[in-house]
């Protein structure tokens, strides 16, 4: 897998994930001042607040991109430069070749510093070096970018795939060892897909019978609904008694498909993401649970890394990246690890409720009040 396992622990295991409440605002992102790291600090001249930070983000059908981390990004720098900073955003829109060419164009720009969460982390490694070479910090977001990057600031991604197939274990119960599981696995491009589907397997294998797997470029939802009703061809209707999905806008094309070939009950189906139309289908009872990856944590520290890193304030770098990973290009890379919380029925409220992403009513529209009333979600 492209990231390995952090040398310092992160938070872990899943029991104290799967029914705990995490508020994203009240999480701390600091520990001990003497950290490791720092990057490549001869690289970053120490600047004022007159910064430029570009941020490449990856596509637009990941609900949370453009709704979450753009302005939660762009609102942190404002304020930690007394609204002098500025963003210069670009979205790839799943292409490789299109981020190729708008990171290219932030060199040409002479941003300050990039914050980039890759299409491909391969594919980007050239422009990462590119940057460096122009003394440009390159920090990797939410995905691990190989190349020379200066920091990473992410989930802690294996404990994703723990999560969800603990939860399809636990759900299963006594069935589980006789019990026939599809994988839709995430996109081989994506780093982070072999780390979801390594905590997955952790889970999974020797608890279940993994029936079928599937992976899903781009993670495209029209992909996984056809892997899905290639399952359901081969495995049978009848005979599928869980769905592990990588992700939630391919969970939507699994029960889709699972809906269209007859299925009167969904089996449990997971997810990640929490995006709004996934919490539904939870609240319906169609989805049977989601990965909420606090959002406000992971995108207002990207921005202080990214802020602090160009201002030359090592120690408040250092502070921010107490863990480290590796990519396979890179060693020792200074990381921050956020840590998950499965949503199922039982904790919308005390998770993407509390935390502002979604309220009551957004969540609870006409077509979904009986089904909230039902759950008690008022």
């Amino acid at each position: 897998m492209n990231a390995r396992t952090p040398h310092t622990p992160a938070v872990r295991r899943i029991g104290i994930t799967l029914a705990a409440s995490v508020s994203a605002l009240s999480l701390t992102a600091c520990g001990v001042i003497d950290g490791i790291g720092g990057g490549d600090s001869s690289a970053t001249p120490e600047k004022g607040d007159d910064i430029t930070v570009g941020l490449l983000l990856p596509d637009k059908a990941t609900a949370r991109f453009e709704k979450f981390d753009h302005p939660l990004i762009k609102k942190e720098v404002d304020s930690l430069t007394n609204g002098k900073g500025k963003i210069d955003y670009a979205n790839a829109e799943s292409s490789p070749d299109k981020q190729s060419q708008q990171f290219q164009q932030m060199i040409e720009d002479q941003v300050d510093v990039v914050l980039v969460d890759a299409v491909d982390a391969k594919a980007i490694a050239p422009d990462v070096q590119k940057a460096k070479d122009a003394g440009i910090p390159v920090i990797a977001y939410d995905r691990l970018a190989e190349g020379p990057i200066s920091a990473y600031v992410s989930h802690d991604n294996e404990l994703v795939g723990e999560v969800q197939g603990r939860s399809l274990v636990e759900e299963l119960g006594s069935k589980a060892a006789a019990s026939k599981v599809v994988m839709m696995n995430g996109d081989p491009a994506d780093p982070n897909t072999a780390r979801f589907k390594d905590g997955a397997l952790d889970e999974l294998e020797g608890e279940v019978d993994i029936a079928k797997r599937y992976d899903t470029d781009k993670w495209s939802p029209e992909i996984a609904k056809k892997n899905m009703e290639r399952a359901i061809a081969s495995v049978g209707l009848s005979n599928i008694a869980a769905v592990y999905s990588a992700n939630d806008g391919m969970a939507g094309a699994v029960i889709d498909a699972l809906k269209e070939a007859g299925a009167g009950k969904i089996p449990p189906v997971t997810g990640q993401d929490a995006n709004l139309d996934a919490i539904q289908r939870i609240v319906a009872g169609e989805q049977f649970m989601t990965v909420y990856k606090p959002f406000a944590q992971e995108a207002t520290n990207a921005a202080k890394m990214a802020v602090y890193k160009v201002q030359g304030r090592d120690i408040e770098f250092d502070a921010l990246t107490q863990d480290s990973v590796d990519s396979e290009s890179e060693e020792n890379i200074p990381a921050q690890l956020v840590s998950v919380v499965a949503v199922t029925q039982k904790n919308i409220e005390s998770t993407v409720v509390q935390d502002g992403v979604y309220t009551v009513k957004e969540i609870c529209t006409a077509e979904y009040a009986a089904d909230c009333a039902a759950i008690g979600l008022k």
